[in-house]
């Protein structure tokens, strides 16, 4: 099956933002394929662009007995296999250059993690590759330094990128979202995303788990489309409680709809 190929224009000229959502990862052979469906079937009724995200591999997590997968090959063939099912791309994370190669042909976008974005070697092993990628801004700068993120991959030969706010480190247990970052990063004349989930993320728990705030989703995606960003963010699943990464801050499956009916009407407003 062919799927859209993922880049700005497809984008920005479709007259509506576009969702990037998911798991946090690759649990099993079951539940991304339910979770896809459900996405699939939900933004073609709803006329919203979609891409499928989930990492196969956790690579950044709090505590050595934290998930981190089901094994690489497993979960990036379950990730070409949801692209081929569903005719939709999909997006993973990368952590090192050796990723960037084994990684690319499962998969339509990369994705930097925050904490990565100013790592120069990863970025130009993305940038080899020639996929859309999706570099989240760190949670330590301001929104203007990551003109060097996309100066960088333009340098490597690669302008088909998209930046991702995800909330600015505040304290030790908290994230704030400077919702200023959204018209900033835009003057690079790139899409920029909001990930409505990771920026309610409180991180370095003394548990060794992640905690979250996800009764604050809708109110920081209502100001995300509020604001005129290209894309959301989000991940979810079809029973947070369980999830096994990042549970805490992900969204319901079952509220994913009335979220994004509510956003649309927001995106209609201001346009």
């Amino acid at each position: 099956m062919k799927y859209p190929k993922i880049d700005r224009l497809q984008f920005t000229e479709t007259g509506n933002f576009f969702l990037i959502a998911g798991p946090c990862v690759i649990e099993n052979d079951k539940n991304p394929f339910e979770i896809a469906e459900h996405l699939v079937e939900l933004t073609t009724r709803l006329h919203i662009p979609f891409a499928f995200k989930a990492s196969y591999r956790k690579a950044n997590r709090s505590s050595i007995n934290s998930f981190t997968g089901i094994g690489d090959m497993a979960g990036l063939q379950i990730l070409a296999a949801i692209r081929e099912k569903y005719g939709v791309p999909v997006v993973t994370d990368i952590h090192s250059e050796e990723d960037a190669a084994l990684v690319a042909p499962y998969v339509d976008v990369l994705q930097i993690p925050a904490f990565l974005c100013r790592q120069t070697s990863l970025l130009e092993a993305a940038a080899a590759t020639g996929k859309c990628v999706n570099i989240k801004k760190g949670q330590f700068l301001a929104p203007e330094a990551m003109t060097h993120a996309v100066q960088k991959m333009q340098h490597f030969g690669n302008t088909n990128i998209m930046l991702t706010e995800r909330g600015t480190t505040f304290g030790y247990q908290d994230l704030v979202v400077d919702f200023r970052s959204v018209p900033v990063m835009q003057r690079n004349q790139v899409p920029v995303v909001v990930d409505i989930t990771h920026s309610l993320q409180r991180p370095n728990q003394t548990s060794g788990v992640t905690g979250g705030n996800p009764d604050m989703i809708e109110t920081i995606g209502r100001a995300a489309v509020a604001v005129g960003c290209d894309g959301i963010f989000m991940e979810t699943h079809p029973n947070p409680s369980v999830a096994k990464s990042d549970g805490a801050n992900m969204l319901s499956l079952h509220l994913v709809e009335p979220l994004l009916q509510r956003l649309i009407r927001i995106h209609q407003a201001i346009n």
